[in-house]
């Protein structure tokens, strides 16, 4: 803060420099009217408090591990390998269970990062200075004088986004993460994990093939999700599939080059092994005499270094070609003789150098492959209805009514259709833009699958999944591309098909449909397929995605998440029942209201039987640089996933799948809860009062994501997208999202009710859990400010009829959760109330400007829209300083 008041006063923004927060003398906060640019300074010191935050958590858990021992972080290897331990399994028990681990984050591009990419960019430079500052704390004169540079460029780069960003920047930021970061922390991570195995006395050697340590794999939905995003087409996607290839191909050379550097071993002082002589000589005939001539002459008398420099000449260059014979054609080829390298040092006993120099090498091209990360394709179930009604027009049949017909008759017809593996469609017609738009994109898929094979495709995701039909739609789709063929007689589709259940209804009707898919024949024979490809013939595996946003945004937080807990119980329990393994795809988002919350106590929380070590969890928006921009905090997040998962699946293995003895109190919880919030969203004027007491109508103007608001462009609740209706709840302190409805439900069932649930928070991780994250919500409104808010409401019958109601249902669930918790919240989690109370000050001011601006902005809108306009800069500016105050935007 004081670097930073240096450089303003510099630059002739005193006054501005007077009202910081956090210094070593009292800001002087403004009377009246605030001063220009206010809310950009408060920005960038939220930023830097969430930076320095962010480096104070990393350095206090190294600290506390140096002095207590690893096993004291929660959640991580040591702690999770000594779980496993006390909990009764051997080691061999523990290494034979992490080999089936494989956990994939998935990286979206949701529109919930609202600051710029330069501003990130000069973030991880920030994060950078501070990881090299002296350990003493001590500041000297040149890293001030390059931490002012950079405060610096972080105030003249500016804050908000000038314009939306196109799918294209989102693209270069996701593969930032995934070739420049990832693979530099996986050593970090499989170092940490050796650590912890040592610790439990567990065979070293167990640990020296990659394929045995648990997996990492990444996802991503950039250039793949469309669904209601008219900027992603076939191009789109095909620009990105080449994109990650081409980050993949960059990366190893980097890990290539590396590695050839490291291994200079001179054939004087060791023989050469016959297999390395081998190896030098097949990779001379691949990459052929003219060029391989100058790379044996550069390395002359180091064989080893030789052969990975003709390794590296194999690779496919970033635009897919290769000036060698025979370059490698898949990652596997490159890992094989990555593994003759290793091979070939054992063989002259240069033990340690496999293990520190080879071995991180043959785990980035285990992980990252070819592709650096699956590319998901996700559309909407209707858009699928009326691609598919397009198509049977163009054919010459009667489809116009195809969203009418019954589901008998829906599922009549695409059984008829799937026994024959002709198109509906010529490759060169049109049908129509929906049905042209999902061919294209198959189109695309299937030439990425006939030339490089399926490592980098992930799966078709049929958002708002209400019907089998709707699954069944898609391999009709997948068929006007060949991406549906007939194989030894039998149908496959050769990518998956995954349902994603997102309302409470879905989720209740969703094993249903689960298990009448997977009885269908082409489902079988496909997961066969798809089993065969990955190495694990007649292990069947059929992915399911749950969504938390739409969930509760359908009804609440605690019937949502119930819901998600009895689905997820019951679809494991299809899956058991129907011979197949079903993979969870979490669809969690950046809060509370859309699944956030600690990582290894949402693994802990899930239902017994419904985590069997493989699973795939979304990261979205603006938690993708908050967990993964530092080095230190990526390689803890990532940490955090693995050893969760690995110990929680074998946790899961052992535990008791029967009725939960907490069922029937919860059961009457999440009933009146969701009854209290869904009569307070059908409450007269409630949407009215929604868009004036909450900056929802600035977010809609405000250019933080390439993604439309709404799916489809209407205005009702339905069609909102959950991120913004969260995001302007979040913004004017409500947090209802993460709280309303918890206080009548734990009121319904008396101080009886809540003794007995207080009884289960003990043993139940699921309701902890819960209600902790609940506790967090409430904890972060503020009921005063949300007053202020209300005051924007026009007309003065609503605004009371339903501020009365939320203001006694925030007293009412404070009330529940003292009397549930025993302890008001500042006593039982004094930390997170800290890093709370930092915040108040500064925030209150951002929120009552924010208010004023809103009132002003709204008038003009009406009464002068060219003023109005020139003012907008402003609101969304206090809507990016409030979202870095909080830590959060939707």
């Amino acid at each position: 803060m004081e670097c930073l008041a240096g450089v303003l006063e510099d630059l002739g923004e005193g006054e501005l420099a007077q009202c910081l927060p956090w210094r070593d003398k009292p800001s002087q906060m403004p009377d009246g009217t605030p001063p220009d640019r206010l809310g950009l300074v408060y920005a960038i010191a939220f930023q830097l408090l969430n930076l320095v935050e962010e480096h104070a958590a990393a350095e206090i858990r190294s600290q506390r591990e140096r002095r207590d021992g690893a096993g004291t972080e929660r959640g991580l290897w040591a702690h999770q390998l000594g779980r496993l331990r006390a909990a009764g399994l051997s080691p061999g028990q523990i290494a034979e269970g992490w080999s089936h681990v494989e956990v994939e984050p998935v990286l979206t591009a949701h529109p919930t990062e609202a600051k710029r990419q330069a501003v990130l960019e000069q973030h991880r430079i920030l994060l950078g200075l501070l990881a090299r500052r002296n350990a003493d704390g001590a500041v000297d004169p040149a890293f001030r004088g390059e931490l002012c540079a950079a405060l610096e460029r972080l105030w003249r780069t500016g804050e908000i986004l000038l314009q939306k960003p196109a799918v294209e920047d989102e693209r270069r930021n996701m593969l930032h993460y995934l070739s420049d970061v990832f693979p530099s922390v996986v050593p970090v991570l499989d170092a940490r994990l050796r650590q912890a195995w040592a610790g439990i006395g567990g065979d070293p050697a167990r640990l020296d093939v990659p394929t045995a340590l648990p997996r990492l794999a990444f996802g991503t939905w950039v250039g793949g999700d469309r669904d209601g995003h008219p900027g992603v087409t076939a191009g789109v996607t095909r620009d990105t599939l080449e994109g990650l290839r081409a980050g993949a191909v960059g990366m190893l050379r980097r890990e290539l080059a590396s590695l050839a550097a490291r291994l200079p071993l001179a054939d004087w002082m060791q023989e050469a092994p016959p297999r390395l002589r081998g190896l030098v000589e097949r990779g001379v005939a691949a990459v052929g005499e003219d060029r391989a001539r100058p790379i044996l002459a550069q390395s002359q008398g180091e064989p080893w270094r030789q052969a990975v420099q003709l390794m590296a000449a194999r690779l496919p260059d970033e635009g897919g070609r290769s000036p060698a014979a025979r370059p490698y054609s898949r990652a596997a080829e490159l890992a094989d003789d990555l593994a003759e390298l290793a091979g070939s040092l054992e063989d002259i006993g240069a033990v340690r150098l496999v293990r520190n120099d080879v071995a991180p090498v043959r785990r980035i091209v285990d992980l990252f492959g070819f592709h650096l990360a699956r590319l998901d394709i996700r559309q909407n179930s209707a858009f699928h209805v009326r691609a598919l009604a397009q198509l049977m027009a163009a054919a010459g049949l009667d489809g116009a009514q195809l969203e009418d017909w019954s589901e008998v008759e829906r599922q009549r017809f695409l059984e008829r259709e799937l026994r024959s593996p002709r198109p509906f469609l010529h490759p060169s017609g049109s049908a129509g833009p929906e049905a042209d738009a999902v061919v294209e994109c198959h189109r695309v898929l299937a030439g990425h699958l006939a030339a490089h094979g399926p490592d980098g495709i992930g799966s078709l995701i049929v958002s708002m999944t209400r019907r089998v039909s709707d699954l069944l739609v898609v391999y009709v789709l997948a068929r006007e591309a060949g991406l549906l063929r007939r194989v030894g007689g039998r149908m496959i589709c050769l990518l998956p098909v995954v349902p994603l259940l997102e309302t409470e209804a879905d989720l209740q009707e969703g094993p249903d449909i689960v298990l009448a898919f997977l009885e269908f024949p082409v489902t079988r024979t496909s997961l066969e397929h798809h089993a065969r490809e990955a190495g694990r013939p007649g292990v069947l595996r059929q992915q399911v995605m749950v969504g938390y946003s739409d969930s509760t945004k359908d009804a609440g937080i605690l019937a949502s998440q119930w819901a998600l807990q009895k689905a997820q119980a019951r679809l494991a329990a299809v899956g058991r029942q129907a011979g197949v393994a079903i993979r969870f795809f979490h669809g969690r988002g950046g809060t509370i209201s859309r699944g956030a919350g600690p990582t290894h106590r949402f693994l802990d929380a899930l239902p017994p039987g419904a985590l069997d070590g493989s699973v795939r969890l979304t990261e979205q928006g603006e938690t993708i640089a908050q967990k993964y921009a530092n080095p230190a905090t990526a390689a803890y997040h990532l940490e955090l996933l693995l050893a969760g998962v690995t110990g929680a699946s074998l946790l899961h293995g052992r535990a008791e799948t029967g009725e939960n003895p907490a069922t029937p109190l919860v059961e009457r919880l999440a009933d009146a809860s969701m009854a209290a919030y869904r009569s307070l969203l059908a409450t007269a004027g409630f949407l009215d009062f929604h868009r004036q007491a909450t900056p929802m109508d600035a977010l809609e103007n405000a250019r933080i994501g390439s993604r439309p608001t709404r799916r489809t462009g209407q205005a009702t609740l339905a069609d909102l997208r959950a991120i913004p209706w969260v995001f302007s709840w979040t913004q004017s302190r409500y947090y209802l999202t993460g709280w309303y409805g918890v206080g009548t439900a734990l009121e319904a069932v008396g101080e009886d009710g809540v003794a007995e649930l207080r009884g289960h928070l003990a043993t139940c991780p699921f309701l902890r859990y819960v209600f902790t994250n609940v506790e967090t919500s409430l904890a972060s409104s503020d009921l005063d400010l949300m007053r202020e808010y209300a005051g924007l409401v026009v007309d003065p019958e609503v605004r009371e009829r339903i501020w009365l109601r939320v203001e006694a249902e925030w007293r009412r669930t404070h009330r529940g959760l003292d009397l549930l918790f025993g302890r008001r919240f500042e006593e039982h989690r004094p930390r997170l109330a800290r890093t709370l109370a930092l915040r108040v000050g500064p925030l209150r001011l951002l929120h009552r400007q924010q208010v004023a601006l809103l009132r002003r902005w709204r008038q003009l809108r009406d009464e002068q829209p060219e003023a109005a306009d020139a003012l907008l800069p402003e609101v969304l500016l206090s809507v990016n300083a409030i979202a870095s105050g909080l830590r959060t935007t939707g």
